[in-house]
């Protein structure tokens, strides 16, 4: 069960967290090896929970022998909380509910929200003064926040093959000064 804790200052957006242009757009994905690479999970735990209908992908999902799923940003975001939240002992049952409320959100929403759970229950906080009240009512042991796995995946996403699903050819980006500096210096 994920429950949303009220906003009290009604404000509570940061400003965003990346430009429109940092994000791919959901035509572009990535195919299972890379999102499973990015995510930091196995490929079996990939194909069990799109099997299971957990964290499905959302630009193309397997249609038969061969096929490739094509995972967005938001799925491997996704993949990435539901990987963390496994890891610090939250049944899969309350996952299902909190993948559920998060696949409501946009990407920029998600950017946000920190999730605490007491190992039962999860629950959204998205300003510093409802983690405060959070912990001040005792519960709450553990904090995910979104933005620090997005800030992750953002940092590691471009080394991967990505495609589009319309077939449109994806054009390399290009390396700025400090890209080519760093490549010099590990092949040279």
């Amino acid at each position: 069960m994920v429950e949303e804790t009220p906003n009290r200052d009604g404000a509570g957006a940061q400003g965003e967290l990346f430009p429109d242009t940092a994000l791919p757009d959901e035509l572009v994905g990535y195919r299972g090896p890379a999102a499973c690479q990015i995510a930091g999970i196995t490929y079996r735990q990939l194909d069990y929970w799109a099997r299971t209908g957990l964290v499905q992908p959302s630009i193309r999902s397997a249609s038969g022998s061969g096929s490739q799923r094509l995972y967005s940003f938001k799925d491997i975001l996704v993949l990435k909380v539901v990987k963390r939240l496994l890891d610090t002992g939250v049944s899969l049952q309350n996952i299902r509910v909190a993948v559920d409320h998060l696949r409501r959100r946009g990407v920029q929403d998600l950017a946000r929200i920190t999730l605490f759970s007491d190992g039962t229950t999860v629950y959204e906080c998205t300003s510093p003064e409802e983690v405060v009240d959070l912990l001040q009512g005792g519960q709450g042991v553990f904090g995910i926040a979104v933005s620090g796995a997005m800030r992750e995946i953002s940092g590691t996403i471009h080394e991967f093959p990505a495609e589009r699903a319309d077939g449109v050819e994806i054009s390399p980006p290009t390396d700025d000064e400090l890209a080519k500096r760093r490549r010099a210096r590990r092949t040279g």
